[in-house]
Order: structure tokens, then sequence, then C-alpha cells
């Protein structure tokens, strides 16, 4: 006689269940592996700056930074959707960008600024929309945008935003995966992605997916771009539980999200530079100088300095200024730091947000 039908299907739902554990063993192996091993940066040591001063306060949520010819700064309110321009210790509303839609994450974020300005003008902003997170250039007269890209995917969160021109002329643009991890892994979305695009937003060419401006994918959360003396680019990045990363961005390189947070010894992932806990960074911009990466961190409230090899990491004003949005070389050589206080996740004190310029 056979089994009888209660029995069977007892087996049945244990080999079920037993056929779903191990497709999580095996199938998150990457993923889960980094859980049982340290950030690659731990407990720096504190250093202070060689000069601190207070270019700007009274901001709300600024956003991005990106310096003109003359010296003069373009700096973005996320919320309030302003352009400013900031020269010494004043500053003017260049515009209001129209289409801007704030909230969450989204709003009005980065701002780039081509070398070829002094013929054509353009500043290049990304910035959320009704139905998308979308680049658009302008220029200082104002007047209605110009699209460059649109079709981002926008959410409430992980809206990327960061925009930067490299040293080959193209430009750069750092997205989220909108909450949806699975298109960080699908090339035919724009979640998730670092792009490169033609000033007029074209795939560039020599992209490694022929006629498609994704550069490098399996990213959750790209906010900071910046370039080393080799012309390397390297990518700021927010993990979910356990570990954000500084990834050396490989062309055409798959960087794991979702299926790795952190290291892995995955070959078929690029590994990070550098990791760090979730609570000690959050990292947002990025800038270079002289081979060294410096790191502005929100939930961490500092600004970290590390190598490009990942090694000799310092921190520096830990816990003296609240959250850390965005770092930028200045043209007289100091960096100017952007605190995001009053972005509905800090403590904002009565001059916040502020610009911070700093002596190396």
């Amino acid at each position: 006689m056979g089994e009888r039908p209660q029995v069977r299907r007892g087996r049945i739902v244990l080999a079920g269940a037993l056929t779903v554990v191990m497709v999580l063993v095996v199938g998150g192996a990457a993923y889960w592996r980094g859980w049982f091993t340290d950030p690659s940066v731990a407990d720096p040591p504190q250093v202070d700056p060689a000069g601190l001063e207070t270019v700007l306060t009274g901001l709300a949520a600024p956003w991005g930074v990106a310096f003109l010819p003359d010296g003069s700064a373009l700096v973005t309110e996320r919320d309030s959707g302003r352009l400013l321009r900031v020269a010494g210790n004043l500053s003017g509303e260049v515009t209001r960008v129209p289409g801007v839609v704030a909230g969450g994450e989204g709003g009005l974020l980065g701002v780039a600024v081509a070398d070829s300005y002094p013929e054509d003008g353009w500043i290049y902003l990304y910035h959320t929309a009704e139905e998308d997170n979308r680049i658009v250039r302008t220029t200082l007269e104002g007047g209605t945008p110009e699209p460059v890209l649109t079709g981002i995917p926008k959410a409430r969160t992980h809206n990327g935003g960061r925009i930067a021109f490299g040293p080959d002329g193209m430009l750069y643009v750092g997205t989220g995966d909108a909450g949806d991890r699975n298109s960080s892994q699908d090339r035919d979305s724009l979640a998730g992605k670092i792009l490169r695009l033609t000033p007029e937003g074209r795939p560039a060419p020599g992209n490694p997916f022929g006629d498609s401006p994704v550069y490098s994918y399996g990213h959750r959360n790209v906010q900071g771009l910046a370039w080393d003396s080799t012309g390397a680019l390297f990518a700021a990045e927010f993990g979910q539980n356990r570990y954000d990363e500084l990834n050396r961005v490989v062309p055409g390189g798959n960087h794991g999200w979702p299926e790795v947070e952190g290291d892995s010894d995955d070959d078929r992932y690029v590994r990070p530079v550098a990791t760090w806990a979730t609570h000690e960074a959050s990292p947002s911009g990025i800038a270079i100088v002289d081979d060294t990466v410096y790191v502005a961190c929100l939930r961490g409230q500092r600004l970290y300095r590390i190598g490009t090899d990942g090694q000799g990491a310092e921190s520096l004003l830990t816990g003296e200024h609240g959250r850390l949005r965005h770092v930028e070389p200045a043209p007289d050589g100091s960096l100017w730091v952007l605190t995001n206080n009053s972005d509905g996740r800090g403590a904002p004190g009565p001059d916040d947000d502020r610009i911070l310029r700093l002596e190396l």
C-alpha cells in the first residue's frame, strides 16, 4: 500500500522548506559572508584640520556644490529647490528650479559645471520631478531648464543624485535603487547605477555596454563621485544593515548589490576599497585631493580621510558639526563641507545649515 496522504504531504512540505533554506544559504552566501567580517575601517585616529572657518550660515538642507571659473560657488538646497550663488560670505538666489518635487530624500540634489562653461554657460542639475529623477541644464539667467536625461526611477529614499564631469569631459551620474533592490542588477534599468553621458545626455562613446548609459551596476545608493590623479573613478555608497562602501569603480563592473553588502570573495563582484559600519559613516559626497579621499558622513557625523588604497584612515570633525552631506575642493586649495542638520534627520542649531571651509 502507498503512503498515507498526510504523511506524504508532510514530507513534501519538509522537502520544500529544506530547498528554500539551501537556496538562501547557497545563493546568498556572498551576501551573508560579510556579516561575519569586520569593516576595514574602525576606530581611526581623530585629527584636527589645519584651519576651519564658517563660510555661510542659514542654509536649508544644502546638497550639492560646484565652483564656477570666477571662484564663486553654486549650491543647491534639496527641499526649497533653490540654486544659490555664493561669493565670499554672501549668497544670492540664482533661481528656484521649476519642476522640483521635494519629499523624503528627493528634491534638488547634485550640481555640476563642465570645463566648457566659459563657452556655453550651462549648469547641470539633478532633481526629483513628479514622475522621475532627472538631469536638466540651465544658465545663470534661469529660464526653463533643458532636459538632459529623464526616467531615472524615484522613491522616498535611495534617489542617488550626485553628478560630476570626469577628466574625459563626460558627465557621470550616481543613481539609487529607489527601493527596488533587483533593479540594481538589471542593466536595462537606470536605477542602482553609475551612468556615463555626453553633455547632451547621450550614452558616452566607449561605454562598456554599447549604446547604453550604464557605466557600472550593482549599486545601492551612490552619492559620491571623484577621480584620482590616474583618472580612476571612486564612489561612495550607502549600505543597508552593516557596511557602507568606498569603491574604485570598474567600467562594466558589477559592484554586488543586492547580492553583496560590503566585501566578498566572490570574483563576480567588485570588492570595495574600504568599508565602514553604517552607524559610523553613511557616506554622501566625496572629494579627492593629492590621491587622498575625503568622505562626508551623515549618520557618522564626521569627515573621513583615507588613501585611495583604503589605508591610513583618519577622522576629522567627529561629532562637532552634525551631519555632513558633501565635500568639494575649492579653487584656493581648501575644502568646502556642507552640513545637513536641517534635512529632517538631524538636530539643527541656530546657524544651521552651514558651509565650512577646511584648510588641509
